[in-house]
């Protein structure tokens, strides 16, 4: 049985930081500047922050979708320690691997590193669905890195499209589920 509150955790402390407006999210964005200068907080908050409400619900629709479809192959105690795990691989890419960046805003990174890890578990179930799905997903992530964003995604969410986010949580969440117990079931659906 998938443990909802975790995702309704997550997307609940999301809505509440959409209350913050403008500043509120200058103030918790992940900022590479106010990371230097020991603004520790953002390595965190910046996943849960989001550019408006539209971006908000776009993520917040993914949430509940990949939760449906992955979220039964870990115990939630496991799904914890991956989702710190995912934050922390996406924070260090960014900071080791894109210099550029500035910030970012938004969950779609997670959301990538929670599907990635429930896919590699359902393949470790012997979840003959969770190949199929898990192509799909490298698809996209092989079309972002070579042409950029999925079409429409920068208008749906309303500013700039951070592929790189997807790629590093999706690869952290997929190698860290490696060494996480799976719990397989029956009846468990991908």
């Amino acid at each position: 049985m998938r443990c909802w509150g975790l995702p309704i955790s997550i997307i609940t402390l999301a809505g509440l930081f959409a209350f913050a407006g403008e500043p509120g999210r200058e103030w918790l964005r992940y900022e590479r500047a106010g990371i230097a200068a020991g603004e520790a907080w953002r390595l965190v908050t910046g996943h849960l922050v989001h550019l408006n409400v539209s971006h908000f619900a776009l993520n917040s629709a993914g949430m509940a979708l990949v939760w449906y479809l992955v979220g039964t192959y870990f115990e939630l105690r496991f799904w914890l320690l991956l989702i710190v795990m995912i934050v922390a691989g996406i924070d260090l890419g960014f900071w080791v691997l894109e210099p550029q960046l500035a910030w970012y805003v938004g969950l779609s990174g997670l959301l990538h590193g929670i599907l990635a890890a429930g896919i590699v578990g359902g393949i470790r179930a012997k979840r003959r669905e969770a190949w199929w799905l898990g192509m799909l997903v490298m698809t996209k992530l092989g079309y972002e890195q070579l042409l950029g964003p999925i079409p429409g995604s920068e208008e749906s969410a309303g500013g700039a499209v951070v592929v790189a986010a997807h790629l590093f949580g999706a690869i952290t969440g997929a190698v860290a589920s490696f060494f996480i117990p799976i719990r397989v079931r029956i009846n468990a659906s991908i």
